[in-house]
């Protein structure tokens, strides 16, 4: 059982932002500027897919659903998809890196669970 589900959550924003930024500047001290902004860009649009789906999450039960919410929560992925298009067929940024930056809540929240695996066994 989480000990505190409010700290938790601050907890995977502060690892998001954490590995966003070591990850950028490792990047382009590897791979270069492409590398480096491709990472930036998936992990932008992954941490704005977390919070809006925590947004949702904690509506639930709030009352009636909103139609254009829901046209909202599903323009997202279509944004994604245009984004990941222009990218590949228009920029010099990396695919592949912007690809890898969306996993980055994944992680997050697996390094929480095992932080939260440590804590409970105190």
């Amino acid at each position: 059982m989480i000990h505190d589900p409010e700290r938790a959550l601050q907890r995977i924003a502060k690892l998001m932002f954490a590995m966003a930024a070591g990850g950028t500047v490792a990047l382009f001290a590897w791979r270069g500027w492409a590398w480096s902004l491709g990472w930036l860009l998936g992990c932008g649009a992954s941490t704005l897919n977390y919070h809006w789906l925590r947004k949702v999450t904690g509506s639930l039960g709030s009352g009636l659903p909103k139609d254009r919410k829901a046209v909202l929560l599903g323009l997202r992925y279509l944004l994604l998809g245009g984004a990941c298009y222009v990218i590949l067929k228009y920029t010099a940024i990396s695919l592949p890196a912007a690809l890898a930056g969306l996993f980055v809540p994944v992680a997050a929240v697996i390094i929480e669970i095992l932080i939260e695996l440590v804590y409970a066994r105190n």
